[in-house]
Parts: C-alpha cells; structure tokens; sequence
C-alpha cells in the first residue's frame, strides 16, 4: 500500500468512527475544510506513526506544518524517505 493509499485510508476510517462528513480527499484540499478536528488530525498523526514507525511532526526541528492534504502526504513521502536513508548501513 503506498503512502498516500495509507493516509487516506486512515482519514477515512477515523471520519467513519467519529461521524464526519469528508469532502473529496484530493491533494489540494485544505486540511482546516476537510471534516475532521484537531482531535482527529491527532489520531490519524498516531495511527500513521504506528503504521510507519515514525512522526515527522517530532522527527525534525525543521518541519513546516502541511495546509493541504497533498502537503501532509508529501511530509510523510519526505519524512520516511529521509529514514530510510538514514538506516541504511554505512560502508
């Protein structure tokens, strides 16, 4: 499943389980107009922390904080892109 498969559903399932009305989930879709709380944006920061393995919210001091969907997407792409890099065996 890709990354942005996994955010999706994600935003999907959380927007089920607190019944919320989601507009089309596209890339340009700002994250304040998409349904979902503060509170929501906080699991689904959770759940994709317990699918991937990292937050990258706390796993830079340089993280500029997304406005669009496609913007939260590409910080994970970025986020665990750069992690992989980063464990890879020097030498």
């Amino acid at each position: 499943m890709s990354i942005k498969s996994a955010v999706i559903s994600q935003i999907q399932q959380i927007a089920g389980e607190t019944k919320k009305d989601l507009p089309p989930l596209t890339d340009d879709l700002v994250l304040l107009h998409s349904g979902l709380d503060s509170l929501a944006i906080a699991i689904l920061v959770t759940r994709l922390e317990d699918t991937f393995g990292l937050d990258p919210f706390t796993e830079s001091d340089d993280v500029s904080y997304p406005v669009t969907l496609g913007d939260f997407i590409r910080l994970y792409e970025n986020a665990i892109k750069n992690d992989h890099v980063n464990s890879q065996p020097v030498g």
